[in-house]
């Protein structure tokens, strides 16, 4: 609970209006990345900041707290986790600052990923002729809007904690319903053929195999399991005489009794005796690993098998999903292969998408806390 108060507090503090230094590789000064010439400004970057820490802070009472420029020494963030978690009061400024300048680097690069990704999949979609109309979007909208919520209050509300505004949900609509068009391109249907394989080369997972009752004597010597068979021929009740001969400290004391065995579960010399003789004859001694056995099947419970037709449904959503996530995988190694090399972040803001990028270094604190040269 602690460290989730701890994620939170910090959360609250990236609302950030940053400043930006002089532009350099092609990226105009008011822009943290550009892609195929089409910027992305300061000031869209820090609006959806905005809104990552909100929904970072959703959990915290109250509203996050506004903090102009707090990179890069992070001052007001130390301060606030000091405030709010007490147990951290005394903890060293810079492992402190160290957590929030690590923090801000995640949620900046989930606006960066999103803000990029974004923008991949339109261009990805205007070289493929496929459009999407504001006719389209503002329906989607309006669909899920009804769906949602009950009053245009309790929209309103929910822009307010959100951060967003109704243009920034209408992007999103607009993004959401490109990508599925783009993603429809992909193979993701599932074929007889498939479910046929997938059914042959998963038969165990429909079906159950046999299982048997047993009842058993596990003794030390010949001599005392062929003593307890007589007994138990002669017409001695099993839990009289498995207490009687019995070592084995799991059944002696309820007649020996071994319910719902698998083949291969057991000692090999009982596994065999057991799944080879008919139910209701007393089979033994037979010699095992640990000792002479004399036993009997109780009950046989056959193993089940589900037909293809009773399984398709399931096999059919299982390959979906597993096509589904290739498709989206395949597309985005599209649009990566069509726009990641015409897309270009300033310093400070390099990421996995950028062209160039070049993961820096990484290290692991005394605390703990990986930093980054």
């Amino acid at each position: 609970m602690k460290a989730k108060r701890y994620i939170t507090a910090l959360g609250a503090f990236f609302v950030l209006a940053l400043g930006i230094s002089a532009c350099g590789s092609g990226v105009p000064g008011n822009a943290v990345v550009t892609m195929a010439g089409n910027p992305v400004s300061v000031q869209a970057f820090n609006h959806w900041m905005f809104v990552a820490a909100k929904s970072q802070a959703s959990q915290n009472p109250g509203q996050p707290v506004i903090v102009p420029n707090d990179p890069p020494d992070f001052n007001h963030c130390v301060a606030n986790v000091k405030r709010q978690i007490p147990s951290l009061a005394k903890t060293a400024f810079k492992t402190l600052q160290s957590d929030c300048k690590n923090l801000f680097t995640s949620l900046s690069g989930q606006v960066m990923d999103y803000l990029i990704t974004s923008y991949w999949y339109q261009a990805e979609a205007a070289r493929e002729h496929i459009t999407v109309t504001d006719a389209q979007v503002l329906k989607a909208f309006n669909t899920a809007k009804k769906q949602q919520f009950s009053t245009n209050a309790q929209y309103q509300s929910f822009l307010t904690q959100s951060g967003m505004t109704q243009a920034d949900i209408l992007y999103r609509f607009r993004v959401n319903q490109v990508f599925t068009k783009l993603l429809s391109k992909q193979n993701t249907k599932v074929t007889a053929a498939a479910i046929q394989r997938y059914y042959n080369s998963h038969l165990s997972t429909f079906g159950t195999p046999e299982t048997r009752d047993l009842r058993f004597i596990l003794t030390k010597t010949l001599a005392a399991a062929t003593a307890a068979k007589a007994a138990l021929s002669h017409g001695g009740d099993w839990k009289t005489v498995a207490k009687k001969y019995s070592t084995d400290a799991q059944t002696k004391n309820n007649g020996g009794l071994l319910p719902g065995v698998v083949k291969g579960q057991q000692d090999q010399a009982l596994d065999s005796a057991a799944f080879s003789a008919p139910q209701g004859v007393l089979e033994g001694p037979v010699k095992g690993q640990f000792g002479y056995y004399v036993v009997e099947v109780v009950k046989i419970h056959p193993a089940t098998q589900q037909t293809l037709a009773q399984a398709t449904p399931q096999i059919r959503t299982t390959l979906a999903q597993q096509l589904q996530s290739s498709a989206q995988t395949a597309l985005l190694n599209l649009v990566k292969k069509h726009w990641l090399s015409k897309t270009t972040c300033r310093s400070g803001y390099s990421m996995a998408d950028c062209n160039g990028y070049k993961a820096p270094a990484t290290s692991t604190s005394p605390t703990g806390t990986t930093t980054t040269g």
